[in-house]
């Protein structure tokens, strides 16, 4: 059964919605969406725009039930993918791997072949403790996309942190930092490749430019503390 037309005089409303988010202005068109009431009710490109309106807000719970309608209607096929990718988002940065998984999964078993949402996915399997399983997923990521920075990055983590393959650690971080020099999160990695390899002043080095990029970072201090106290030890 396909979704109800909304009525004439909402068509208006929602297009201002859409102006109001595409302009960043997030809490404007959640007002314009919600005041509609029922007249938005059934309507699958409202609950996409109010979903992801709401996601950029950080109202992850209500962006939750608005998405939830749209990947169960009969809207367009990319916009139900958009709309899963949102949910795997928000399950991911809310600590439900196991349901952002699902998510990101669902994307690429129903054709779309994102590395996005590949390595996305192998970010969720990883927080799972999946760890073959996420470096195939962010494997197939750089197969897509080679230059996935994103993908680059966490799969030179994971062979830094389980000392998997160290060399190839560092290639994958650095080949990250070089397609996004000021992400905090990639200079860091790429500090912790060269820490696990045991050049700790270079750790140093990439570490307090990951500090600079993200000051009061207390993961990245603890990481060039450690680097500092280990580059004393070793001379």
């Amino acid at each position: 059964m396909s979704e109800r037309e909304p009525p004439k005089e909402y068509a208006g409303a929602l297009a201002r919605a859409v102006r109001h988010y595409h302009a960043h202005r997030y809490e404007q068109a959640v007002a314009e969406l919600q005041g509609q009431g029922e007249d938005a009710a059934g309507n699958p490109e409202s609950d996409y725009y109010l979903g992801l309106a709401l996601t950029q807000l950080g109202r992850h719970e209500d962006a939750l039930v608005a998405l939830d309608k749209v990947v169960n209607s009969h809207f367009s096929f990319l916009h139900i993918m958009q709309a899963r990718m949102v949910l795997g988002y928000i399950y991911s940065v809310t600590g439900r791997y196991r349901l952002a998984e699902f998510e990101f999964a669902r994307v690429n078993e129903m054709g779309l072949q994102s590395s996005q949402a590949y390595a996305a996915l192998g970010y969720a399997l990883y927080a799972q403790h999946k760890v073959p399983e996420s470096i195939d997923a962010l494997t197939k990521a750089l197969d897509l996309d080679p230059k996935n920075a994103n993908a680059l990055n966490s799969l030179g983590f994971i062979y830094a942190e389980e000392k998997i393959d160290l060399g190839k650690a560092l290639t994958c971080c650095r080949q990250a930092v070089d397609l996004a020099p000021r992400n905090a999160a990639y200079q860091d990695s790429l500090g912790w490749a060269y820490f696990r390899l045991g050049d700790f002043a270079e750790a140093r080095t990439a570490f307090r430019r990951a500090l600079d990029l993200a000051p009061g970072n207390k993961d990245i201090a603890g990481h060039l503390r450690s680097a500092m106290d280990a580059l004393k030890a070793s001379t």
